[in-house]
């Protein structure tokens, strides 16, 4: 019986979902240890498949996507699993030693009223040369945001990048613009996604 052509990548991302599950449970103290043996066996598959041939652009871009997000996760794990095994006193006192080496005209600056995420939080420009890694990065503040108040994020990869293309197709068709910005922001306990065109010179 011959191997569907996508079968492989089928497989590639329902195994990212369990680890991300798994990983989602180790730190929210569900699981008592992290799913290192599911990890492994996935970076090897991960490996395996990076020296493959990919002529096909579909499958190639597909491949790329998927391996993009799972870089994104195993970037936020090792950050977490920073942080909890420093404990939350660490990690205050590291907070509180960056924010003590910032200007002082930096430190008393507020953000605006009832908004609770920091001031400096970037744009995202996405544009259509730049959507997928674009929207891995927003995917990845919008993670952090959650984090900080002790929440798991509910939106997954696939909606944001359905919210994003809707967005940017609204706006671009409006102000006739090929580039909008995404900004993430904590307001009263809520993570919102902000959107503004941008006026290219």
């Amino acid at each position: 019986m011959a191997v569907k052509p996508d079968e492989d990548l089928e497989e590639f991302e329902e195994r990212l979902r369990v680890l991300k599950n798994k990983y989602d449970q180790f730190f929210a103290g569900i699981r008592k240890m992290p799913p290192i043996t599911e990890r492994r066996s996935l970076d090897v598959t991960v490996h395996e498949m990076s020296k493959e041939t990919m002529r096909d652009n579909t499958r190639r871009f597909r491949f790329n996507t998927i391996l993009s997000r799972y870089n994104q996760y195993r970037e936020m794990w090792a950050r977490r699993t920073r942080e909890r095994e420093e404990g939350p006193m660490e990690f205050k006192k590291r907070s509180a030693a960056l924010a003590a080496a910032l200007p002082e005209e930096t430190r008393a600056a507020k953000p605006p009223e009832r908004v609770t995420s920091e001031l400096a939080d970037p744009y995202v420009k996405v544009s259509k040369g730049n959507g997928t890694e674009a929207t891995l990065q927003i995917f990845e503040q919008i993670r952090a945001e959650n984090d900080k108040m002790g929440k798991s994020a509910t939106l997954t990869i696939e909606q944001l990048t359905t919210m994003i293309q809707k967005q940017s197709e609204s706006l671009r068709s409006k102000y006739q613009v090929q580039t909008i910005a995404f900004r993430v922001e904590t307001v009263d306990g809520k993570v919102k996604l902000k959107a503004k065109p941008v006026q290219e010179r």
